[in-house]
């Protein structure tokens, strides 16, 4: 690179403490820790040397990283939310620039790092059904109208089950605040109660929904439990969010990578700005079972230690890069695109052709490759390397 050296990236940490952002988000553009280049972030460096994004990725994406990669350490819920797409997003932009900052879709992926639970979803319709029938007080909030619609529409053809869902989720988002205060209050001490007696609440999901009431007592969250797949992740499973689809991040560490935006419209365990008519209208209603939410990853046939994760959009590509423990020289192999190279655990030194010195990685160094650039890596830890990748492959 001009200057000398890989720019080694510092990721700009969001307001909220559990986040570490890796990309050139003007929120936190990542701040260039190599004292030989006069940039002083990310941002500014790819603007001075656009042809470090590879000429698809630069053509495609107006000169800009179309990527936000980040560490996501989840002790409390984040908010139930979902992402606009380009349309929307224009839309919201347009009406609301104080709330929904930018015009670009936010499609997301989500790799766990350690057990990982998250809302994913519209479960199934029996099993929304199954709570309407053991839980009176969601169903209290809903209506028998809309209920019984719901519970008719399990022989429907699915737009007549995705209408009826839209109904009843909607009446349960929209509902009066202190109306739906008093149901949860309700329902918290009645599973309270069943619990201490020793009593099975798993018909009313009652574990979780004293946790989620716990961190956010009197939010119409909680009641989302209901209706939103609850998805288990183990290290190394992917959970892919596109456009319109509800989601919430309840427990555990995970690597993320996004379209670069900061778009979210939220309903829920949040305290921030929360939009329920729009999220009611967006929202894809189509039901499916929590397994397939589960994005898998392939691994890469000219590199037995890559395994990738590639979802249906052009926006972002992951690699999780295992390096064995006999492998002592490994060769990160260069694409067409810039990527960010995170270290999860393990220790090398890296050489480039690019670089004027060794860079010696160690567990959280971050590190930027311009397209087309390969990496060294002499590796001086016994038990091999972890390593995640975020790129762009056209």
């Amino acid at each position: 690179l001009p200057g000398g050296g890989e720019p080694v990236a510092d990721g700009g940490v969001s307001s909220a403490s559990c986040q570490l952002w890796m990309g050139a988000h003007p929120k936190g553009d990542a701040v260039i820790r190599d004292n030989r280049i006069p940039q002083q972030t990310l941002g500014q460096w790819i603007a001075d040397n656009p042809g470090c994004l590879g000429a698809k990725v630069k053509d495609t994406f107006d000169g800009q990283l179309p990527f936000l990669f980040k560490v996501l350490s989840v002790n409390t819920a984040l908010s139930i939310q979902a992402h606009p797409n380009k349309e929307l997003a224009a839309k919201l932009h347009a009406q609301f620039p104080e709330h929904y900052p930018d015009t670009n879709h936010k499609p997301e992926m989500a790799i766990a790092l350690t057990p990982f639970e998250g809302l994913c979803g519209f479960r199934p319709v029996e099993e929304i059904v199954s709570f309407l029938q053991t839980v009176p007080e969601l169903r209290a909030l809903i209506g028998d109208v809309a209920a019984e619609q719901l519970e008719r529409s399990v022989s429907d053809d699915p737009r007549g089950v995705s209408a009826a869902l839209r109904v009843c989720f909607t009446r349960m988002m929209k509902s009066e605040k202190k109306f739906f205060v008093d149901q949860l209050n309700m329902l918290v001490k009645r599973i309270s109660q069943e619990a201490a007696e020793g009593k099975d609440t798993s018909g009313s999901n009652g574990d979780l929904l004293l946790r989620l009431h716990s961190q956010y007592p009197g939010d119409i969250g909680c009641f989302t439990i209901y209706f939103l797949n609850l998805v288990r992740l183990e290290p190394g499973e992917a959970m892919f969010l596109g456009a319109n689809e509800p989601h919430a991040y309840l427990h555990g560490d995970c690597i993320e990578c996004m379209a670069c935006s900061d778009n979210t419209v939220r309903a829920g365990l949040t305290p921030k700005f929360i939009d329920v008519l729009t999220l009611c209208e967006m929202l894809n209603y189509t039901p499916a079972p929590s397994s397939s939410k589960i994005f898998p990853a392939t691994q890469s046939q000219l590199d037995p230690s890559v395994y990738l994760y590639d979802p249906p959009v052009p926006d972002f590509t992951l690699m999780r890069i295992e390096i064995p423990s006999s492998i002592k020289l490994y060769l990160v192999s260069a694409v067409d695109s810039a990527s960010i190279l995170l270290v999860i655990q393990g220790m090398a030194v890296g050489t480039s052709t690019a670089a004027a010195s060794e860079m010696t990685l160690r567990r959280g160094s971050v590190l930027f490759i311009s397209a087309n650039e390969s990496i060294s890596l002499h590796l001086s830890s016994p038990d091999g390397m972890l390593l995640f990748r975020a790129c762009c492959l056209l």
